[in-house]
């Protein structure tokens, strides 16, 4: 039987043919990002990536509560209710390997990931991040690259079986160990390093012997990319910017390596320019996720502020307050990442880049305050002057009749900018006559 290309080859094979062609991955669990992403890959008629963590999605749930299967099955429904293609639609798992159960011995701790890359693939993901970079609990501090490649051929060989069990396609792999915690650095200043070409070229030289001294061929040809530091990365407060001058070694390098790209993490809050920049230089997977929720929660936030001068306050949502609340009831997500004072960590709760509070919108009360907004705002017509001063890109394009005034409209389209940046850089040719602000129809996006 042969087997045909993956979209995802499809789209790194027209990157290295000269074409403008990258992926942009939506790192994220939230309805309303997944269904603003779907939004503008149908007007970019882009493919659209949807990764899961390990953080978020494991065989016991992750942080969402979600098993991978359960959420194979939520983002597909959320497909067929957006009529977006499926044949468009590709799911990943990012980081996956033993990150959860680094307090274990290795031993424990890679049982547990040969379980999770099973799920995976079983599933439906298609798109395999191998991170084996971690140490476990009685590991050397320093883990040596050979043991880093034997524990991905390890997994690589658990997916190909599970895949080929369930009658699925076999999955494409992606390599590398120089990439930013699973949930974002701590310190901006220890992670923003360009990787070296000797160290890229060492990475993928050891990778590769591994995954053939395993039999693994064929899988090593289905490595599409690797994830390096291109020299961007952003903390609670402070981003670096791409330089294409620090990254042009390393672009070089990839340059000769045939079928292979670069996948960037942490590309949240980068530049325009800096996005088509990334993927001409060869980073043609950008990785995104907390820009995405950040723009989510801004838009939360303003419609908090239009709630507050139309509903009387006793019946307001208090969203953005049950959201602290909770957060400070579980300070697991965001203690060791905002330091100060008590002051200075309620600025960063809310307002802090890395966007700590993504973990909580699945939260009860915070979904209960989330649909009391909505349907606060839902039963009233929302003033123009309102959109104006407090969501001024939707009020322009409400005043040109391109925009429903809907909350759940409104929140969509603000994620929708932010990700149709990304939609542009990874699809240039489409961002010549397609306008994500200037078509999305009232009808599109309710």
């Amino acid at each position: 039987m042969t087997i045909s290309a993956s979209p995802i080859q499809n789209v790194v094979a027209a990157h290295r043919r000269g074409e403008a062609a990258g992926l942009y991955s939506v790192c994220c669990s939230h309805p309303l990002v997944l269904r603003a992403a779907m939004k503008v890959a149908s007007s970019y008629g882009t493919l659209l990536l949807v990764e899961a963590t390990s953080n978020q999605v494991d065989q016991f749930g992750g942080y969402t509560g979600m098993t991978p299967a359960v959420f194979h099955r939520y983002v597909m429904e959320m497909a067929r209710e957006e009529d977006f293609p499926q044949e468009m639609l590709v799911l990943g798992g990012d980081h996956l390997g033993p990150n959860a159960w680094q307090h274990l011995d290795a031993s424990t701790a890679m049982q547990n990931a040969d379980t999770l890359i099973a799920a995976y693939a079983a599933a439906g993901f298609h798109k395999i991040h191998l991170d084996c970079s971690m140490r476990c609990a009685d590991d050397p501090a320093v883990l040596s690259d050979e043991t880093i490649a034997a524990r991905s051929v390890r997994l690589a060989l658990v997916a190909e079986a599970a895949a080929g069990q369930a009658g699925l396609p076999p999955p494409v792999y992606v390599i590398g160990t120089e990439v930013p915690i699973p949930g974002g650095e701590a310190e901006l200043a220890k992670a923003g390093a360009v990787t070296s070409p000797a160290a890229a070229a060492r990475t993928l030289e050891v990778h590769r012997k591994a995954f053939l001294d395993a039999g693994l061929n064929a899988a090593w040809r289905r490595v599409v990319a690797m994830v390096v530091q291109p020299g961007v990365d952003f903390d609670h407060s402070h981003i670096q910017h791409y330089d294409a001058a620090q990254a042009a070694a390393l672009s070089a390098f990839v340059a000769g390596q045939p079928g292979l790209v670069f996948e960037a993490h942490s590309t949240d809050y980068q530049r325009e320019s800096a996005l088509h920049g990334m993927v001409r230089d060869h980073f043609a997977i950008l990785k995104v996720g907390p820009a995405a929720t950040f723009a989510l929660r801004e838009a939360m936030l303003s419609l908090c502020r239009i709630e507050e001068e139309l509903v009387p306050a006793g019946q307001c949502s208090r969203l953005m307050q049950v959201l602290d609340e909770v957060m400070l009831a579980q300070p697991r997500h965001w203690a060791k990442h905002y330091p100060g004072s008590s002051a200075e960590q309620r600025l960063l709760r809310r307002y802090g880049l890395s966007d700590r509070c993504r973990y909580y919108w699945g939260e009860a009360p915070v979904v209960a305050a989330a649909a009391t907004l909505f349907a606060n705002l839902d039963a009233r017509e929302i003033p123009l002057s309102l959109l104006s001063q407090h969501l001024p890109e939707q009020y322009l394009e409400v005043l040109q009749g391109q925009l429903a005034t809907s909350a759940g409209a409104l929140v969509q389209h603000k994620i929708g900018r932010l990700l149709a940046q990304y939609a542009r850089a990874c699809n240039r040719n489409a961002a010549d006559n397609s306008d994500f602000a200037a078509t999305t129809t009232a009808a599109s996006i309710c």
